[in-house]
């Protein structure tokens, strides 16, 4: 039996929810079973092939909608979860109970826990830190900027490790050990721990390069690194470097896309903040009420420069008329 188990890449709630789903998998559906794990990322364009779906039961967690009938599981807590209003009722009417979604969840990786435990008898207490964690990193439930910028928690650095990953074969590899080992053990395995020392120095070099860069008015701060190496920057250095701030708007390019990363303040004390899903699904992108992403064609650099001052004003007029 082979169950291969999409995920949203570079992204630690991605990979934990891959981590819970073939744990939960194993305990409660068949365990006479091998797992294939494939990341998948926001892109202009069509997000799947129907050729990749080539497992005996293929699932999606923490990731768009996929109205294939190969498709058997899907978890997902995005507000722009549906790619087009088709998907939304072809999911509506599904009824195989293998299908779950629910925005208001923190993390996919809870929402796949509690759906786990309510309804198949999935016991995810062993896990319980991962879970925690990804609670934590994926709802921007830190302290403070600071405890989030720093460094100092284990899973910071495993977020860190998972953003910037090079290799695409690196998280699928890391998978199996977050569903069965705990993150400071994980966090010595030769091949995490090598990596560390240079993604230290690169955050640090990531810090002082949004300082430079960043441009703040009307609570609003947009910056522009696409001559840099630099995508999956930690996203609350913004509110690190600039307390005041409401909201963020960053320009960052790698080999496949050009993002513009869209977020609000976790800590701002402002009142009736602007949904950025809906700004960013205007665009072809989408996310969740407080942060958001649109990514385009690496030969559409332009459009994403424009699309990113225009959410730029849009946000600073918000601010101003507040």
């Amino acid at each position: 039996m082979r169950v291969r188990v999409f995920f949203h890449d570079k992204c630690f709630d991605g990979a934990s929810s891959a981590a819970l789903f073939s744990r939960f998998y194993r305990e409660r559906v068949r365990n006479d079973v091998e797992f294939v794990f494939s990341g998948l990322l926001h892109r202009a364009g069509a997000l799947f092939n129907e050729k990749d779906f080539d497992g005996d039961e293929n699932a999606i967690v923490d990731f768009k909608y996929s109205s294939s009938p190969k498709i058997t599981w899907w978890f997902d807590h995005h507000e722009s979860a549906f790619l087009t209003p088709a998907d939304a009722a072809h999911f509506e009417q599904d009824q195989s109970n293998r299908k779950f979604y629910d925005p208001d969840f923190k993390s996919c990786t809870s929402f796949i826990a509690m759906i786990g435990e309510q309804r198949f008898g999935f016991n995810p207490q062993p896990v319980s830190d991962l879970i925690y964690w990804t609670d934590i990193i994926d709802g921007a439930l830190y302290q403070d900027a600071r405890s989030a910028v720093e460094m100092k928690a284990q899973a910071m650095k495993f977020t860190m490790v998972i953003e910037s990953a090079k290799d695409s074969n690196f998280v699928p590899k890391l998978i199996p050990l977050l569903a069965s080992k705990p993150l400071g053990e994980i966090l010595e395995e030769p091949f995490v721990a090598e990596l560390l020392p240079a993604l230290l120095q690169r955050h640090e070099r990531s810090i002082s390069l949004l300082r430079e860069r960043s441009q703040l008015k009307d609570g609003t701060l947009f910056f522009d690194v696409t001559d840099q190496d630099l995508e999956g920057y930690n996203k609350f250095i913004p509110y690190y470097l600039h307390p005041d701030c409401v909201y963020n708007v960053g320009l960052s390019k790698s080999s496949f896309r050009v993002k513009v990363s869209v977020g609000s303040n976790p800590w701002s004390k402002a009142e009736r903040l602007v949904n950025l899903a809906k700004i960013c699904e205007r665009y072809g992108g989408g996310g969740h009420a407080r942060v958001g992403a649109i990514s385009f064609d690496v030969t559409q650099a332009d459009a994403a420069r424009k699309a990113s001052q225009e959410i730029v004003e849009e946000l600073r007029a918000s601010v101003r008329q507040s």
